[in-house]
């Protein structure tokens, strides 16, 4: 069975970083973007992040730019709003795409493991978010309408 230790993604600096680093922790994966209605999302997914990773939990953000062209900057102009506005301090990766030929493999993986609404295997807008257990099995995804406090019992249960 595949998990997330499979994969590897790239971090803003374009270096590899190697999933399986990730194993034993529950992980709150989250396609984001600065630009978008969803966007102050990043406050509450640093708050889950801050709440929960002394306990095995993180958040890994990857910047996305496929939806309404909401997350145009480089990664250091993307770093630097996400410190400045959120105060954020979990994990930002390097950007990707979500969806098409290009998509990232993790993410096509994430997608095939828990499809969308009516069996969906796209993801539709910024901020959806793929939870992954400590096995690296993917559990459940949530719509970018899902609020990180809406989550916070699911990643609970999974501690």
């Amino acid at each position: 069975m595949t998990t997330i230790a499979e994969f590897s993604v790239k971090k803003p600096d374009g270096t590899e970083l190697d999933l399986s680093e990730k194993l034993g922790k529950v992980l709150l994966v989250v396609n984001t973007a600065s630009k978008c209605g969803f966007t102050p999302q990043y406050e509450g997914l640093e708050e889950l992040h801050r709440k929960f990773e002394g306990k095995g939990f993180e958040v890994l953000g990857f910047p996305c730019n496929q939806f309404g062209a909401q997350e145009p900057g480089n990664a250091e102009e993307i770093a630097s709003f996400c410190k400045l506005t959120y105060d954020v301090t979990f994990p930002m990766m390097g950007k990707v795409e979500v969806n098409g030929a290009g998509a990232s493999p993790l993410y096509d993986w994430m997608k095939g493991e828990a499809p969308g609404l009516m069996g969906s295997k796209t993801v539709k807008w910024n901020f959806t978010k793929f939870l992954i257990d400590r096995e690296g099995k993917v559990v459940r995804r949530y719509a970018p309408t899902d609020t990180p406090a809406r989550i916070e019992k699911d990643i609970a249960k999974l501690l």
